[in-house]
């Protein structure tokens, strides 16, 4: 078998340009298209696996997997998407349909976009698998970030370590006690290696029967571990439409994936970080779930939950009852919260 060349960072820039403009033109050639009802048959439910712009690919009950334009009343459509859909008579542009409805949805990732406000990136999502990474360094700021966003969208968060082949047996016992807080409360962790598949079956079992996603910063191994769990993803996220001839994925689409014995997984690039400045100081301490037993029974209102007299979130810290990591984790993003809010205020008057 021939060995895969790999591409120079020029030849990568120059073949992503490229594709962005073949998308683009096909993008607008296929939004021109327009059926008329006696070119549509009828009614069928239909899964969103990708969105593009104003098309989208739908997948049918027997997972066949149709490229259709939106009506203009299809309002917020995403991957995850539930749908009610109509084939074409022909294929008219690389568009095999017509999505006519939406479903109501379960849950909703969501995300703050400076220009947008808040936008959901996917929907229907049962679990959000945390992944960080023992190299360049573990963070559990970064961790708590991500624990945030998962618990202000109620969606369930499970932390993912991956990477762990890289620590002998005292950087694995540091991390390990590094993450036995977050066990105490109730979140489940797995450590990992999707090199040398240490705790991928441990995953598997995870995933099984469920809408996944996995959030995390790049170079955390979030592609390497979704190849170790489908060996031909890659394959699949790299495929061309046999109906319109385009890539079906690109660094800013995100794409639902089957696994072979049960459930899916939403690859999607567009999650990479999640910003925390569109939610307010009382959300934020609600989203660290040991606080709740605690919240409101400060002896001031207006409590910082600093050095404030009657405290109780801080009297919890010194009696063991909240780690003293994830409390100053809590304060850290306070801190960035206010810095990114007059970061923004600078930006919009200048």
């Amino acid at each position: 078998m021939a060995k895969k060349t790999k591409l120079t960072k020029g030849q990568q820039r120059r073949v992503s340009s490229n594709q962005k403009k073949r998308l683009s033109s096909a993008s607008k050639k296929q939004s021109k298209v327009e059926w008329q009802d006696e070119q549509l048959g009828g009614q069928q439910e239909g899964l969103v696996i990708s969105r593009y712009g104003q098309h989208a690919d739908v997948e049918d009950a027997q997972g066949n997997v149709f490229r259709c334009n939106l009506r203009r009343a299809v309002g917020s459509l995403v991957t995850g998407d539930k749908v009610v859909w109509r084939p074409g008579n022909e294929v008219l542009s690389g568009i095999s349909g017509v999505i006519e409805a939406v479903h109501d949805r379960i849950s909703e990732l969501t995300r703050p976009d400076f220009y947008d406000g808040v936008k959901v990136v996917a929907a229907n999502i049962e679990q959000i698998f945390v992944v960080s990474s023992v190299v360049p360094a573990f963070s559990t700021q970064i961790v708590d970030r991500y624990l945030v966003a998962a618990e202000n969208v109620e969606i369930k968060p499970i932390i993912v370590l991956n990477k762990i082949d890289l620590l002998d047996e005292e950087g694995l016992e540091l991390l390990d006690g590094m993450l036995q807080p977050y066990r105490d409360i109730g979140y489940p962790v797995i450590m990992l290696s999707s090199h040398s598949g240490q705790g991928v079956d441990e995953l598997n079992v995870w995933l099984k029967d469920k809408v996944s996603i996995f959030v995390g910063q790049s170079g955390v191994g979030k592609s390497s571990i979704i190849n170790a769990l489908m060996p031909d993803a890659e394959l699949r996220i790299g495929d061309v439409s046999e109906n319109s001839g385009l890539g079906t994925h690109t660094t800013t689409t995100a794409k639902l994936l089957h696994f072979k014995d049960g459930g899916d997984l939403i690859d999607s690039p567009g999650v990479r970080e999640f910003g925390l400045w569109h939610l307010d100081p009382e959300r934020i301490a609600w989203c660290f779930i040991e606080f709740r037993e605690f919240l409101g029974g400060c002896k001031f209102r207006d409590c910082k939950h600093l050095d404030d007299p009657g405290c109780i979130l801080a009297n919890a810290v010194q009696d063991d009852k909240i780690d003293i990591e994830r409390f100053e984790n809590y304060h850290r993003i306070l801190d960035s919260l206010e810095n990114n809010r007059a970061n923004r205020h600078i930006a919009g008057t200048t």
